[in-house]
């Protein structure tokens, strides 16, 4: 069974005379998820943040920004146009595309060039690949527009992918329970005081929103063994946090990306992990990204599998 994992983002901070993005109700962020796509699950709020667990991953919104994540073959770019199609253009201070590449890009309904000619058309920005295009690479479009970012306006995602070991098995057996997954994943530990909400997807599949004050955290895992696919993404700078390798710990990838927006970096002791790639742009937008991917010494090893048995 095969489901894509990677995912897509959008991310827009509206300036303060648009008014509260959180004001424009359920209703109308049901509608924009339901441009990509995909259906709210369930939602957590506190007094800064709505947050919607979604079908296909998770969708925050703020006072003055949101932030959406779809995976599978969603449709997140018709969900920004929908969006933009809702907003005066002069009062949005900064907005992001971004798309990792695709396990079976054949099977998305657009391309990243699909969905940068579309929305290039209603916003003038740049775009750029971050890595190797033969190997993990993340393409990323923003508005070309001067921004000031707040102190502790940062961003950091982890990806993993090629999970194994008892963690990895356990998310994929059939008597994985919600409780288990936050266990495995020491969710106390690593998310202290945050509160959670959370969904175990039938075969298998699990999906987490957290949220503490402003600060927010969102796990997504495709534990399928050919293609498997882990992402976490906050706000929580990372630089002395145990989280990077408390997680590296429970799910051992073969491989993993860290990339963050404007965060502070990270050098754990990351072991037999190796760094392959890294690449840092500084975005006319305000924020400097930096991408690196990480491969365990034992990954370069890959046995060939049979696609067919006879093939006429």
């Amino acid at each position: 069974m095969f489901f894509e994992g990677s995912e897509k983002k959008v991310e827009v901070i509206t300036a303060p005379k648009a008014g509260s993005l959180r004001a424009l109700g359920r209703d109308f962020w049901s509608g924009i998820v339901t441009r990509a796509n995909a259906e709210i699950l369930d939602v957590l709020s506190n007094e800064h943040c709505d947050a919607y667990l979604l079908s296909e991953s998770s969708l925050f919104v703020w006072h003055d920004r949101f932030l959406m994540l779809t995976c599978g073959t969603t449709t997140l770019a018709d969900a920004f146009l929908h969006f933009l199609a809702h907003i005066n253009d002069n009062d949005i201070l900064y907005a992001s595309f971004q798309r990792k590449n695709e396990y079976l890009s054949h099977l998305q309904k657009s391309s990243f060039a699909d969905d940068l000619a579309r929305i290039g058309q209603r916003l003038p920005g740049s775009a750029y690949r971050l890595g190797k295009l033969d190997s993990h690479h993340h393409y990323i479009f923003h508005l070309d527009r001067p921004y000031q970012c707040m102190d502790g306006d940062v961003t950091n995602e982890l990806l993993m992918y090629h999970i194994k070991g008892d963690g990895a098995d356990y998310l994929r057996s059939p008597d994985q329970t919600p409780e288990g997954v936050r266990s495995l994943l020491q969710l106390d530990k690593i998310l202290p005081g945050f509160a959670i909400s959370d969904w175990l997807f039938e075969p298998f599949g699990y999906s987490m929103n957290a949220i503490k004050g402003d600060r927010y955290a969102t796990f997504h895992i495709t534990p399928q063994e050919q293609s498997s696919y882990v992402s976490f993404e906050t706000n929580l700078e990372l630089d002395n946090s145990i989280l990077v390798a408390t997680l590296l710990g429970a799910l051992q990838p073969g491989s993993w990306d860290l990339i963050g927006f404007n965060a502070r970096d990270i050098f754990p002791d990351y072991g037999d992990y190796h760094c392959m790639t890294e690449s840092t742009l500084d975005m006319s937008c305000g924020f400097a990204m930096n991408f690196r991917h990480f491969q365990h010494q034992d990954h370069r090893i890959v046995q060939p599998e049979m696609i067919s048995r006879k093939v006429s």
